[in-house]
C-alpha cells in the first residue's frame, strides 16, 4: 500500500487524459515529489508512481481542481501533473 494518504479533498479529483479535459479549466500545475529510493533500494515503479499520483491528487484538490493529467514522466522521483477544473464531474 502506499505511504502517502489521499486527502478529504484529493479524494474528489482524478485521473484523466488530455482529451477528457479539453473543455475543462486549467487552475495551475502540481510537481509531485517522492523519494525513488529509501535505504539504497531501488522502489517501485507502481508504488513510486501510485504515490506521486496520490500527491498530485491532494495538491490538486488544495487548488479547487478535480482532475489532473500526466504531463512528465517521472525523473528522480518528480513528475508534473496539470490541474483542472471541470464542470458536471
Amino acid at each position: 500500500s502506499s505511504w502517502v494518504q489521499v486527502s478529504p479533498a484529493g479524494r474528489g479529483v482524478s485521473v484523466a487524459t488530455p482529451a477528457q479535459v479539453a473543455n475543462c479549466t486549467r487552475v495551475g500545475t502540481s510537481t509531485a515529489s517522492a523519494l525513488s529510493r529509501i535505504a539504497f533500494v531501488q522502489r517501485g515503479s507502481e508504488m513510486l508512481q501510485e504515490e506521486l499520483i496520490n500527491l498530485a491528487r491532494n495538491e490538486a484538490g488544495d487548488m479547487g481542481g478535480n482532475r489532473i493529467v500526466v504531463e512528465s514522466p517521472i525523473s528522480e522521483g518528480n513528475q508534473t501533473f496539470g490541474v483542472y477544473r471541470c464542470q458536471g464531474a
